[in-house]
């Protein structure tokens, strides 16, 4: 008979109890993973393997939030993350980032612009680290938005065409996005869209360093109050970061609407206080900067050609004084623009400081003699007609100067607008006039920035006037003006040029009146 098999029976079922536990114990390893997104150490559960930064010290608070962030948010985000998520939360570049964002959100829950109940959204994005912060102080209800996906805190979307409907999140949280981006004015409409009524949006940026910018930007936000701004340190340490809290208050008008625009020339005048020159809506930022202006020449020169041409060198150029990025769109407006080569190509392409954005051009010239070589220059639109007060026809005289500039070659001479009634030497054409300052208001608005030079041979006296009637001079944030009187004439040493019958005290009076209600305008030649 053959010995008893007991032994190797044993230890067969040895070995097929270990084999269960182990397989038990893989599974429930990969439960863990898989449905907790490796987030597993939590009550009730256990880990086979600690944390790779378990060093580090986590709060109870992020602990607990992270528990209830695999519960699940509303916004359709997936709950179940990869397994490598676990290792990437807790890295720490992560706990660094994260910690440094609860840090910013627990002082904006101190202050009253956010709570646990509020629903939640960061723009731009693309990691999640505030997404994750934002969980780990208790506000469970948020979600990022970037260019790519990075699930679950990062949904995708278009920012210019945020996936959510209007008036959606009680906080909007920007951070740097309006920095980064080339359509600043775009993504602030977007983020407008979306904020509830009453909702708060906090925005960081290193730009808005200056009154101007902070302004510019704020503008942005049609609509929305600017409750805080205040430096703060930046992730890195290293750095310093402004953070500008605005709240909505109201809904976005049309910007015609918000301007009090009219095509209506009738109501135009109700814009006005009657004989008092219009005021701004935004003011201040604008006289902040002229304190950095240069002086005006008050004294009359002798050599005007030489004098104020020198002038030119002591301009201090606006975005030498601020910074501009915080705008809609960029404009230049060349009233009386000749030919291409007397301001345009010369000085505005090549010498005006832009701050690498890419300027619209107007070219506004009435002397049709010009109009040819326009048609080949790209980017310039050319409005052929008179800059005048209402829209109306015109005779336009063209007479040669003798103080003509030598840049201003190919036509007849120098053009201004003549009164019916009036005698000339020179050639006139009927042309036809428009309304300027109508045209600016309905066709730019306080979110773009606007440079203009005019050179309209005494009509600036005109024009002036028309633009502080209709509040157009509030959407210039930089002029330059050649203020045409009987000067001095180079030729004829002691005699005053016979064809303007204003004087130098009435030019000057032009530009202090300018600058006295927030315009940057410069004596020009």
């Amino acid at each position: 008979m053959d010995p008893s098999p007991k032994p190797r029976t044993c230890r067969n079922l040895l070995v097929r109890v270990l084999l269960f536990c182990v397989v038990a114990l893989a599974l429930r390893f990969a439960y863990v993973v898989a449905v907790l997104g490796g987030a597993g150490c939590v009550s009730g559960d256990f880990c086979l393997f600690s944390s790779p930064d378990e060093s580090l010290p986590i709060s109870a608070s992020a602990a607990a939030s992270k528990a209830a962030f695999v519960r699940g948010h509303d916004g359709g985000v997936a709950t179940a993350a990869p397994p490598s998520l676990r290792a990437l939360w807790t890295s720490r570049e992560w706990r660094r980032s994260v910690e440094y964002y609860s840090s910013i959100f627990n002082r904006l829950r101190s202050d009253g612009y956010l709570s646990p109940s509020s629903h939640s959204l960061c723009v731009d994005t693309p990691i999640g680290y505030e997404v994750l912060a934002l969980k780990e102080i208790g506000v469970s209800d948020a979600i990022g938005v970037a260019k790519k996906k990075s699930l679950p805190l990062v949904r995708q979307g278009n920012l210019f065409k945020l996936p959510f409907s209007d008036g959606k999140f009680d906080f909007v949280f920007v951070g740097l996005a309006l920095d980064r981006s080339r359509r600043p004015a775009d993504l602030a409409a977007e983020i407008a869209r979306v904020v509830k009524h009453k909702g708060f949006v906090v925005i960081h940026t290193t730009l808005a360093e200056d009154l101007y910018s902070l302004t510019s930007l704020q503008l942005l936000f049609s609509g929305h109050d600017l409750i805080k701004s205040r430096k703060i340190e930046g992730p890195d340490s290293l750095t310093t970061l402004r953070e500008i809290v605005i709240q909505k208050v109201k809904l976005e008008l049309d910007n015609s609407n918000i301007l009090g625009l009219q095509k209506d020339s009738e109501n135009l005048d109700s814009f006005s206080d009657g004989n008092s020159v219009n005021k701004c809506s935004t003011q201040e930022h604008r006289m902040h900067i002229l304190k950095s202006a240069e002086p005006l020449i008050e004294e009359e020169p002798l050599k005007p050609w030489i004098s104020l041409k020198r002038n030119v060198k002591n301009i201090k150029y606006l975005p030498a004084l601020a910074d501009i990025n915080f705008k809609r769109r960029y404009v230049y407006i060349d009233v009386g623009a000749r030919s291409y080569g007397s301001s345009i190509g010369s000085w505005f392409r090549k010498q005006y400081p832009k701050q690498n954005h890419t300027f619209e051009i107007y070219a506004i010239e009435a002397d049709h003699s010009f109009y040819d070589e326009y048609k080949s220059k790209k980017g310039i639109t050319l409005l052929p007609y008179a800059a005048w007060i209402r829209n109306e026809t015109l005779s336009f005289e063209i007479n040669r100067d003798h103080d003509q500039k030598e840049d201003e070659k190919g036509g007849g001479g120098m053009g201004r607008i003549q009164p019916a009634s009036r005698s000339t030497n020179g050639v006139v054409r009927t042309i036809n006039g428009f309304d300027f300052a109508d045209w600016v208001k309905r066709t730019f608005s306080e979110k773009d920035y606007v440079v203009m030079k005019m050179d309209v041979e005494g009509t600036e006296f005109e024009l002036i006037p028309r633009l502080f009637e209709t509040g157009a001079n509030c959407l210039i944030d930089e002029l330059f003006l050649e203020c045409h009187y009987n000067r001095w004439q180079r030729c004829c040493p002691g005699v005053r040029s016979p064809k303007y019958q204003n004087t130098y005290g009435e030019c000057l009076d032009l530009f202090h009146e300018l600058r006295q209600n927030g315009v940057l305008v410069h004596q020009w030649w």
